[in-house]
């Protein structure tokens, strides 16, 4: 074997593409191998979720699809970015309906928020907490539809599906709380941190499932 057939051969190895140089299992998630290029692909994603999803209402099928194309990444299959575009298409039609209702349920937990805070309600502060906490839930929720949407069984099962992943698995809802409240801070914080935080969201439906792998 030459220098460029052994370096050909080092990159199939390290990218899990190839035949291994030596016995070993392969890699569970081969594209995830390093870690500067795993985050630069994060912020790649948040970066495509931010604009597909920039008038709000497509941000379920923009997060629908940044999620699959991060799933390709770590499993070190095609992630082109025309990839990502076509899951959104296709994810845009159902995901659009999802996006309204999702708009609808917001702000009408931000007007209970905004009434409590106002003292016009009584038990302000305990109402206030429950719509927040509501806000998060709904939160999670869309990060759960959005990671099992798939173009085979569209929106409605994955909307469907909630309620039995996250009792399945509790501890993965309250890592995808984490990564909402993560979104929302971080916006608040600096608006273009956006990119970073749902980035990182999408990041975190994907990593949830592979935790439960690892037990």
């Amino acid at each position: 074997m030459n220098r460029r057939e052994l370096r050909a051969a080092r990159r199939a190895d390290a990218s899990g593409s190839g035949p291994t140089l030596e016995e070993r299992e392969p890699a569970r998630f081969p594209g995830a191998k390093g870690a500067f290029a795993l985050f630069g692909e994060v912020l790649l994603t948040g970066l495509l979720v931010t604009v597909a999803g920039i008038l709000v209402v497509t941000l379920p099928a923009a997060l629908a699809a940044g999620i699959r194309h991060l799933r390709r990444y770590v499993n070190a299959e095609q992630s082109h970015v025309r990839t990502f575009w076509q899951d959104w298409r296709a994810a845009l039609p159902g995901g659009l309906v999802v996006g309204i209702a999702a708009i609808a349920l917001t702000l009408l937990l931000l007007l209970d928020i905004d009434l409590a805070n106002s003292g016009a309600l009584p038990g302000g502060p305990l109402i206030s907490i429950v719509g927040w906490l509501g806000l998060v839930a709904g939160a999670v929720a869309l990060l759960g539809a959005a990671g099992a949407w798939t173009p085979e069984h569209g929106w409605r099962g994955a909307v469907r599906g909630i309620p039995s992943a996250l009792a399945a698995d509790p501890v993965g809802a309250l890592y995808l709380a984490a990564a909402a409240v993560l979104v929302g801070v971080m916006t608040w914080m600096l608006a273009p941190l956006i990119v970073a935080g749902l980035g990182c969201a999408a990041f975190a439906v994907v990593a949830v499932p592979a935790r439960r792998g690892r037990r």
